[in-house]
């Protein structure tokens, strides 16, 4: 079924996601660099950016820079005057991710803050940030506490997305001990129990296997 799965992913990229020397390049440089290959596939990132643009989205954090590669296509959903957080805690990742985003062209509208997460968050809050879109991708056993940040710094009608939810299916396993797909299941508990949000989820096959993500509106 992967070999099924991949195929149907280039049909897709090669006829709605057209070639992009930039995008390609951030892939490149990443994998010389000796980052993961953990990327988004290209649609995915397409379906990003149109999300944040169905959004209007002025204002996009993202938690979980890798190589900037998801972080390139957010930027492009940006206006002229809109503005991007990504938080990242390896250094090299974000040396990386700085290189391709500037190479993009969005060096003064993307800005990466280097740390964990989990501290960058409440700095982010104490500055007084409110975002329209969030994209979080970053270590899942914290999934929930970040979750709970995005939602502060939200605004009504703010988005939320949530990757890599599905845990090849492991989500559903009630008495599993791995500490990701325990990430995720919060994640699912506290969406169906939060009054702040509406949210969903979907499963996903893909060139990435099988996985899914959780959308939220912010209410």
């Amino acid at each position: 079924m992967q070999d099924k799965w991949t195929s149907v992913d280039t049909y897709f990229t090669d006829h709605l996601v057209p070639s992009d020397d930039v995008l390609e390049g951030a892939l490149k440089t990443s994998d010389e660099s000796g980052l993961p290959a953990i990327a988004v596939a290209p649609n995915q990132g397409k379906l990003l950016m149109l999300m944040a643009q169905m959004r209007d989205a002025k204002k996009i954090l993202e938690i979980g820079t890798l190589g900037g590669y998801s972080t390139i296509w957010l930027a492009r959903a940006l206006p002229a005057d809109g503005h991007l957080i990504t938080l990242e805690y390896e250094q090299h990742h974000a040396d990386v991710a700085s290189k391709n985003i500037k190479h993009a062209g969005f060096a003064d509208q993307v800005e990466i803050r280097v740390g964990a997460a989990i501290d960058s968050l409440p700095t982010l809050a104490d500055e007084g940030h409110v975002f329209d879109f969030i994209f979080i991708d970053a270590n899942k056993d914290d999934y929930p506490a970040y979750l709970d940040w995005s939602i502060k710094l939200s605004r009504k009608g703010t988005a939320i997305f949530a990757d890599n939810v599905v845990r090849n299916g492991e989500v559903a396993n009630a008495s599993t001990s791995d500490i990701y797909v325990q990430g995720a299941q919060g994640l699912i508990k506290m969406l169906n129990e939060d009054p702040r949000v509406n949210a969903t989820a979907l499963q996903t096959v893909g060139s990435k296997g099988y996985d899914g993500f959780a959308l939220a509106i912010v209410l």
